[in-house]
């Protein structure tokens, strides 16, 4: 459990300080959109810029504004579900410290710790015996190899 935890903490920590990075680089380059836009107006309203320069510049930066705000977005979903996803497996190893030693195998139990349960079809082998594979999805984590 420790193993598979350590593993997930690497792993997700770096591209949790990657993602937080780049999320601060995107809010950066906005505030700065924000305040060239600014001083462009200030620039073309005391003249030192004509309207054609203006209006170019302008739609400019707004496209960057827009690419800005979508490229946020996806960045701050993304790192929500970065962080979900730890959550989630923090809640998954309290679930299974609360059910370490169970006496017995009960719904409640069951439901709490599974997802799902996938059974796929027999496959009858040569020699007569059949196999089937059982998939099962734990809680908060997924299929576990």
């Amino acid at each position: 459990m420790k193993k598979l935890l350590n593993a997930g903490d690497r792993e997700s920590g770096a591209i949790r300080k990657k993602q937080e990075n780049d999320l601060k680089r995107a809010e950066k380059r906005r505030a700065e959109l924000d305040n060239l836009f600014t001083r462009l107006y200030e620039d073309w309203v005391a003249g030192r810029i004509t309207e054609y320069n203006f209006n170019m510049l302008s739609a400019k930066y707004q496209d960057e504004q827009a690419q800005l705000d979508e490229q946020l977005n996806g960045l701050k979903a993304k790192l929500n579900e970065t962080r979900q996803t730890s959550t989630d497996a923090e809640k998954w190893i309290s679930y299974i410290r609360e059910t370490a030693y169970p006496t017995e195998l009960t719904a409640p139990l069951l439901n709490t710790l599974i997802e799902k349960i996938v059974v796929h079809d027999a496959v009858k082998m040569e020699d007569g015996t059949k196999e089937q594979e059982i998939e099962i999805y734990y809680r908060f984590i997924g299929k576990i190899e």
